[in-house]
């Protein structure tokens, strides 16, 4: 097949990509490689600045690349929200795309308008990036995903795209339960795609116990860094000789996966239900995972026995509860830690997800 990826989250397109061609597919990225984090694109799409003219320099470019993305058999985009560009512009490029190619597939990967629309109104979950309980979560980051995408032209872009793909494909049992609200028969949920390498017989648990958090300035209240973050500072405190901190803010993607090396524990997505990209490569190199691991996440895998993640709520208390488990029993580490690189191996290897999408792909190829 040959399949055109456009678009970047967290390195997901970049190793799926990567699963693809080893399975034998034809495979072309364009991204912009999620901005500041410089993951690999076979075409860049890079938008050099936000005025008027690099506007123009960046439409041009497109226009130019435009014959290249024809005469696909899938087309996959990233996102509602794929081209850094004005959702009405983006609507033309869609149906170009739509018009000169076999079948389109919508990743639900991230925020669109039935995430956000979901998550205001639907009350799907416990606790997410929009409420806990019925109290709602008035941080700006989550007000600027309300004025982003309800009742703009984004957000009507989102809807169009949704009604007229022909697949949808969540890879978190979060978006996957808001997509089937109102496209459950085109909703497929796909595992992310992480390559994994790493060798459990030279797992160690460090003395003192590493601990890692990612931190993005600008979403450290949305994504629940700020009480992570808090919860870690309060533990070295309290156990100054049992535990060290490690912070990485803000790094391209190579400095960021050097340093997160060699750690224990890593500390992400305090509101989800689910590991994401950043905590799956992280457990594929063997860290444990103190996030998101609620029942839900090993049902949609069909995942019976391992446990590796280390699950905790949204509350500073709970948080740090957790820690201080570690720090007091660090035996379990060792056995989760090795959980982690086979529930990895197990759910999320880059070229079983890549298998995956080709059963998905070829489906909608035998349409009529």
């Amino acid at each position: 097949m040959r399949i055109l990826l456009i678009g970047e989250y967290s390195n997901l397109h970049a190793t799926l990509a990567e699963g693809l061609k080893a399975l034998g597919h034809e495979v072309v990225l364009m991204s912009d490689g999620d901005n500041i984090y410089h993951y690999h694109s076979d075409i860049p799409l890079c938008r050099k600045g936000k005025g008027k003219w690099s506007a123009m320099e960046y439409v041009t470019r497109l226009l130019v690349k435009l014959p290249m993305m024809r005469g696909f058999d899938i087309v996959q985009i990233v996102n509602p929200d794929f081209l850094s560009l004005k959702a009405e512009r983006q609507r033309f490029i869609y149906n170009y795309l739509r018009h000169n190619n076999r079948r389109m597939v919508l990743g639900a990967f991230g925020n669109d308008w039935q995430w956000v629309n979901s998550g205001l109104h639907e009350r799907l979950f416990r606790y997410g990036d929009f409420y806990i309980g019925d109290i709602p979560r008035n941080n700006p980051y989550a007000q600027m995903l309300k004025k982003e995408w309800i009742g703009t032209a984004k957000g009507k872009l989102s809807q169009h795209i949704a009604r007229d793909c022909d697949a949808i494909v969540p890879c978190l049992y979060e978006y996957d339960k808001c997509y089937r609200q109102l496209y459950s028969a085109k909703t497929q949920f796909i595992p992310l795609p992480v390559k994994t390498c790493f060798n459990d017989e030279k797992l160690t648990v460090h003395q003192p116990i590493r601990f890692f958090i990612g931190v993005k300035r600008h979403m450290m209240d949305y994504k629940g860094t700020d009480i992570m973050l808090e919860a870690l500072k309060n533990i070295k405190e309290k156990y100054p000789d049992c535990c060290e901190v490690r912070i990485a803010e803000d790094l391209p993607f190579d400095q960021y996966m050097q340093m997160m090396k060699g750690n224990d524990v890593i500390l992400d997505q305090l509101y989800s239900y689910t590991p994401a990209m950043n905590a799956l490569q992280a457990m594929a190199m063997g860290l444990v995972c103190l996030g998101g691991g609620e029942p839900e996440n090993y049902e949609i895998l069909n995942e019976n026995e391992l446990r590796p993640i280390i699950n905790v709520t949204p509350t500073l208390e709970n948080v740090m509860r957790a820690l201080e488990d570690i720090i007091l029993n660090p035996d379990q580490l060792l056995g989760l830690k090795k959980q982690s690189i086979e529930y990895v191996k197990r759910h999320h290897d880059y070229q079983k997800v890549a298998l995956k999408y080709t059963h998905l792909y070829q489906q909608l190829l035998e349409k009529p």
